[in-house]
């Protein structure tokens, strides 16, 4: 299977995705991520209001191999949450960097996208701990 890693978007080490609209901040999992978890069942996530603090848990994602925790790559305040991939959490394994997407939140601080990775370091990261 031939993963994708869109060059628009940014990478956290624990394989999530961020698509910077202005001061906000799309998230999702990749590819990679869904692949590995393959056939989600569940969501859990923050409401609209709550605050995420980078590199802290703020929901989990269980599919029929393991229960994992999604992981903020931003701080900021939770403004969309996207009930679709909720009630239908198979949009994530078909469409991760679209339909898929989990919340967007309104960044606190955007100096911590500086932390995060381009698609082609996130790329060689998998390659270098033999994951692809």
């Amino acid at each position: 299977m031939q993963l994708k890693f869109p060059e628009e978007l940014l990478y956290s080490p624990t394989h999530e995705w961020v698509r910077v609209e202005g001061n906000r901040a799309v998230i999702g999992i990749t590819d990679y991520a869904q692949s590995e978890l393959g056939d989600i069942t569940y969501l859990d996530l923050p409401k609209v209001g709550e605050t995420v603090e980078a590199g802290q848990p703020f929901g989990v994602i269980e599919s029929v191999k393991a229960d994992e925790e999604l992981f903020a790559p931003v701080s900021g305040t939770v403004v969309a949450v996207n009930q679709n991939a909720v009630e239908h959490p198979e949009v994530v394994n078909n469409d991760p960097y679209g339909e898929g997407w989990f919340i967007a939140i309104e960044m606190s601080n955007s100096d911590e996208l500086k932390t995060l990775m381009s698609a082609e370091q996130y790329r060689r990261m998998l390659e270098q701990e033999g994951r692809i």
